[in-house]
């Protein structure tokens, strides 16, 4: 029996308590928890929604979505749409298209309006297609998807010795790296661009956007002839949390010859950055090679 007088010992995660797995699914999770912070959708100059009484939905084998009470949306501005979709867990979505002016904006918001399998009632909210508003928390834009609260970046100066080889040659080595820990990924070096062989890299067009770390520059590589696409990264101006890789460069540990550290040759991760990104295109490499 927990005893509530030691409720803030040990693993501090109360709305796990009431976490609902589902019979039909083993191990399938689905539930909501608050959210303190003030959250906005803007599209355009149009503030589409605005609260500070949004729930984060947290879902086996999902990104977690930002849901806005139904009242803090501008819901004079949706028409439904038609489109109809249906999810074993959250039940029936209804999707409504946004219409500033003339311009409109199909199946911009979706609504479960009654949960599924005794899923998490969330009937009285509504979320929004991210890629078509710009998001929000506070006064500060975030990417890709909201922020989740189980996971955490640790972003840590090393002395240890990192050694980066591709095709057969050491294109890295420093003993200056911060090592960037987050939570449930494989561990990224970032090093100085002074202990990197830039005779190897070129500037890549390609940008991309974490929600932990901002929006990140690419370098190609290419090592005796061979051509490795967007194989490096940099963020010029990375979020505050992640403020100590400013200008430092990464490797995809999945696509270099030999990752070591202090000697120690590191594990090739597979990730989904293994088989193409979670957003977006694949990664070239996750196909070429």
């Amino acid at each position: 029996m927990r005893q509530a007088h030691l409720r803030g010992r040990g693993p501090h995660l109360p709305p796990l308590d009431k976490v609902r797995q589902y019979d039909v699914e083993p191990g399938y999770v689905a539930f909501t928890m608050p959210v303190p912070k003030r959250l906005r959708v803007i599209v355009g100059e149009t503030v589409v929604a605005d609260t500070v009484n949004g729930v984060i939905l947290h879902e086996s084998d999902h990104i977690p979505v930002y849901y806005f009470p139904l009242r803090d949306i501008r819901t004079d501005l949706m028409s439904a749409s038609g489109r109809l979709t249906v999810d074993p867990f959250k039940g029936e979505a209804r999707y409504y298209s946004l219409k500033l002016g003339d311009e409109v904006i199909p199946d911009f918001m979706w609504r479960y309006a009654a949960p599924g399998r005794s899923g998490p009632d969330i009937g009285d909210h509504a979320s929004f297609d991210w890629e078509k508003a710009r998001w929000f928390e506070e006064d500060e834009e975030i990417f890709v998807h909201p922020r989740d609260p189980f996971r955490r970046v640790d972003t840590l100066p090393s002395s240890r010795h990192v050694e980066i080889f591709l095709n057969g040659e050491l294109i890295a080595d420093s003993r200056a790296a911060v090592f960037l820990f987050e939570t449930g990924l494989p561990t990224r070096f970032y090093l100085p661009l002074d202990d990197v062989r830039r005779e190897f890299l070129t500037a890549s067009d390609t940008r991309s956007r974490c929600p932990y770390k901002g929006i990140a520059s690419y370098y190609h590589a290419t090592v005796k002839g061979k051509h490795y696409p967007d194989l490096a990264w940099y963020y010029p101006e990375p979020v505050h949390e992640s403020a100590k890789i400013k200008g430092l460069v990464s490797f995809a540990n999945e696509f270099v010859d030999r990752v070591l550290v202090d000697g120690v040759e590191q594990a090739r991760p597979v990730t989904s950055f293994s088989h193409g990104s979670d957003r977006g295109a694949a990664h070239p490499l996750s196909t070429s090679q």
